[in-house]
């Protein structure tokens, strides 16, 4: 590591390479050995992308935010495991394969399904592994040793475990209800995959008249066309308007087929006319009033969305919406519609195609989950279970509480096959839940077909936190790594994942899986649309990797965020976005630069070691930034525990840029050069604090942090910045009379510098500056500090005196010391007293000018609120610049 540092940082000529070198030296891989075998155990199971996933800026943030938090604990010595895979995402996975078979005119029955899934696993595996690829050029430190997949053999046998261990516990059975139905996709939805979007509808009240001509009762619905498998209309009982007509039958309009009117309680008499539709095959509520009256269900739909036989003969085959206008259509040429209202209402949708999903009466599997969610929230209120931010633990609990049964069956050919065979012998039609297959049927002997369906995806994600470790097996990996830590994830999957394997993994291993959950925000654009693919607002991580670094990227996301808030990128400015990113690292490899330039051998130590420095070596700079490193230490070290990620990257960024670059190397050069005194203790602070401050910021900058970290001399070749000691705080650095000691230098240079760059005084020139003390600035500080001062704010003089009067700029410290630099040697006062008065006269002319807008009534009245409102900002924000002009030109002694 002789060679010396580019004199620019490059990140594509060090990240690629240094990341090799970690996987080389197995870094990532923990030992599966005793308990005694390395550290503590800590877990974090990565949310496994779909396998056709390409990375966005979504998996950049959740895997950023992974790997600080893995970096963090890897370094403070636990035996790290963060667990990656993929997931074979059923219904993802075969749309991608049936678009691919659509553009050759084909579908996947004109294949069949063992010849699809074929062609499903070889897209996988040409593809699956190249998201997995992606997360590692952002410098995920995941043990790729021990990928997943989730419909690896080991998971797949983990997958029939878990049914047929619910199974025979009553907790999964199969049944005709109402389920959520994807007509695109032609597969049944759970609750939480059928995605409510606010949509601006209509309803319309439809009149349906008595059968013996005597009168009608009007209803009201939002989906006319289901009208067609009207088998009741029901009133509340107690619904004095009805109660005369309960009983009676109604004749439905367009089908010309008697229902009955009927009493049931679910019915709200102070919701519309109070009267309902009852359609028990289309709508999960009417289907639970058709079981108690014991109504038929007729299923006017076919799988396609398109009216089925059971319809009169003119509607069959029509698509849905195409039915919606010609029923409305025939009730107004009836005089049957009474109204049409506009209405806005959550409308389900397929989460995966955005298909509108149609409420339909089908035969599925289903899990049991009150019993399974019951122990689940009770970990979460005894204080086992803690989600960051709190407030997401009353989403958890308010799920929890009205969980509905879980419909895991899917009408797909790619996925996990539901263990369940059906003897073919009608008089047998023996049903066999099984964790293997059975050749013949176990009663008659006879031929044996499985069910057809598929479970649902996330059936085998909400075992992963212990599947993939071996389970059912009792491996080593599942005795040393469960039960995990963290979980961090988008809330968007809190229900689909988050809360299910919370459920599994107390019901199957009697423990949670994990005791932190860390929900963090979504990425959004500056409109504060999230961004996606279909908006064309999203940012491609690994172009922003190519032009910034995984450093910048890095960073950009973690300092951008707070606990739980979400993360603003602008997709039109990758440059205002990431920049801030790329210019801290530059700035880090310059400072690295230097400093290693000016370290011709390993320095002295600070303390503990023969030769070390001693503290009456140390000047008021040297304590001043081994206190404030130390502060820093223990600021970044809670920041990290508490998930406050964008407060610890804040907490070393300051320390790095300000403390160190701006202040304390400027403060030590004169130390550095040649032989001049000092200059070995100088060497040992600056090398140890940056030292810790890049152990503090490697979780969030890996890449650049080792870079600097390996070339200190004296570094082994085989050293990694990934497994150094976490630094710990020391009560021997505190010093508060330091620290407040130099805030005096600090003030007194930064006053000098703002009146400098206030009045355009030339970088090169001198000037003299006068400080009169009225607050606790001693002295001797001064004194003592009077070099540091006067070349660092490039003073000629420095006068510990009251002002002398003149033209000049002052400033007043928050003790009440009063600096004054006199400005008729430094600058031409004329030339800008006259610069400044030009600027004011203009400012004059915009202010005469905006107060004759704003006085005007009818531009106040008539512009939009936001519109006056900036104006009257313009006012202010002018009205202030002008102002300080005067009070600068007044300074200055201008005529």
């Amino acid at each position: 590591m002789t060679e010396p540092l580019a004199p620019q940082y490059n990140p594509s000529a060090i990240e690629s390479a240094l990341y090799a070198w970690w996987q080389e030296r197995g870094l990532f891989s923990p030992d599966a050995g005793p308990q005694g075998s390395g550290g503590a155990p800590y877990v974090l199971m990565m949310p496994p992308p779909n396998v056709t996933a390409v990375l966005h800026m979504g998996h950049g943030l959740n895997n950023t935010v992974q790997d600080v938090l893995i970096r963090f604990e890897r370094m403070r010595g636990r035996r790290v495991l963060w667990l990656p895979g993929t997931d074979h995402a059923g219904i993802a996975t075969q749309n991608v394969v049936e678009r691919l078979l659509a553009k050759q005119g084909l579908t996947r029955f004109d294949v069949g399904r063992e010849d699809f899934v074929e062609r499903v696993w070889s897209y996988v595996q040409e593809t699956g592994v190249a998201i997995l690829t992606q997360l590692q050029a952002i410098g995920s430190s995941a043990d790729w040793s021990r990928t997943y997949f989730t419909l690896d053999e080991g998971l797949s046998h983990a997958v029939r475990e878990a049914f047929v261990t619910l199974f025979e516990e009553g907790l999964v059975y199969r049944g005709h209800y109402i389920i959520n139905w994807c007509p695109r996709c032609l597969t049944a939805l759970s609750n939480e995959e059928a995605e409510k979007e606010e949509t601006d509808g209509r309803i319309w009240h439809l009149r349906y008249p008595l059968a013996d001509g005597s009168g009608h009762v009007i209803v009201a619905t939002t989906r006319p066309e289901t009208m067609l498998g009207d088998t009741a209309v029901a009133v509340h009982p107690d619904d004095e308007r009805y109660r005369s007509l309960i009983g009676r039958d109604l004749l439905l309009p367009v089908v010309d087929r008697p229902v009955p009117i009927v009493a049931d309680d679910a019915v709200d008499p102070t919701f519309g006319t109070g009267a309902v539709k009852v359609t028990p095959a289309h709508d999960p509520a009417d289907f639970e009033i058709g079981r108690r009256h014991g109504l038929p269900s007729i299923d006017v739909m076919t799988p396609e969305a398109r009216i089925s036989l059971a319809a009169p003969d003119r509607f069959q085959g029509l698509d849905r919406f195409d039915a919606r206008a010609r029923v409305v259509a025939e009730f107004e040429e009836a005089g049957l519609l009474d109204k049409v209202e506009p209405h806005r209402h959550a409308v389900g949708h397929c989460y995966r195609c955005g298909t509108v999903i149609e409420p339909r009466l089908s035969e599925q599997w289903f899990v049991r989950m009150e019993p399974l969610a019951r122990p689940a929230l009770q970990k979460y209120r005894d204080g086992t279970l803690r989600f960051i931010p709190e407030r997401r633990g009353d989403d958890y609990t308010q799920w929890l509480e009205g969980i509905r049964d879980w419909c895991i069956s899917r009408q797909l050919w790619w996925g996990h096959r539901i263990p369940v065979w059906y003897c073919k012998a009608e008089a047998c039609a023996r049903t066999t839940v099984s964790r293997t297959a059975p050749e013949r049927c176990p009663d008659c002997g006879g031929p044996v077909k499985q069910d057809e369906d598929v479970l649902d995806t996330w059936f085998s994600s909400w075992l992963v936190p212990f599947s993939s470790l071996g389970w059912p097996d009792r491996t080593p990996d599942l005795a040393a790594f469960y039960p995990g830590h963290t979980l961090v994830s988008a809330p968007e999957i809190l229900f689909f994942w988050v809360a299910r394997m919370i459920m599994s993994g107390v019901h199957f291993m009697g423990e949670v899986p994990y005791t932190h959950v860390y929900l963090h925000g979504t990425v959004r654009d500056t409109q504060h649309r999230k961004m996606s693919k279909s908006l064309g607002n999203g940012i491609d991580p690994l172009e922003v990797v190519e032009r910034y670094g995984a450093d910048a990227l890095r960073y950009s996301l973690v300092s951008g965020m707070s606990v739980g808030t979400d993360v603003v990128l602008n997709p039109d400015d990758l440059e205002g976005s990431f920049a801030p990113g790329r210019n801290f690292a530059n700035k880090l490899w310059n400072a690295g630069r230097f400093i290693l330039s000016h370290l011709q051998g390993p320095p002295r130590p600070l303390a503990g070691a023969p030769g070390a420095v001693r503290p009456d070596e140390l000047t008021l700079a040297d304590r001043w930034i081994i206190a404030r490193c130390d502060a820093t230490v223990r600021e970044a070290t809670d920041a990290y525990e508490k998930f406050r990620l964008n407060e610890a990257a804040g907490a070393v960024y300051r320390f790095l840029w300000s403390d160190l670059a701006d202040w304390y190397i400027e403060q030590i050069k004169p130390r550095l050069y040649g032989d001049a005194p000092g200059g070995d203790v100088a060497r040992a602070v600056v090398a140890q604090t940056f030292d810790v401050a890049l152990r503090l910021l490697h979780p969030v900058m890996p890449f650049v942090t080792e870079a600097l970290w390996r070339r200190f001399p004296g570094r082994p070749a085989e050293a990694s910045i990934s497994i150094a000691p976490w630094p710990r705080p020391d009560a021997r650095a505190e010093d508060a009379g330091a620290v407040a000691e130099f805030e005096v230098v600090q003030q007194v240079v930064s006053a000098v510098r703002t009146i400098r760059a206030e009045y355009g005084v030339q970088p090169g020139q001198t000037v003299r500056a006068f400080v009169s003390q009225a607050g606790r600035a001693p002295a001797p500080t001064l004194e003592r500090e009077r070099g540091t001062i006067m070349r660092l704010a490039k003073l000629s003089e420095l006068v510990r005196a009251d002002s002398p009067g003149g033209p000049g700029g002052h400033a007043v410290l928050p003790d009440g010391t009063a600096v004054f630099v006199p400005l008729d040697d430094a600058i031409d006062v004329g030339r800008e007293c006259g610069r400044l008065g030009n600027e004011a006269d203009r400012l004059s002319a915009l202010l005469t000018s905006q107060a004759r807008k704003l006085s005007n009534e009818q531009f106040v009245a008539r512009a939009p609120a936001d519109v006056v409102a900036r104006e009257r900002e313009k006012l202010a924000a002018w009205t202030e610049q002008r102002e300080v002009l005067v009070r600068k030109r007044e300074l200055l002694g201008c005529g």
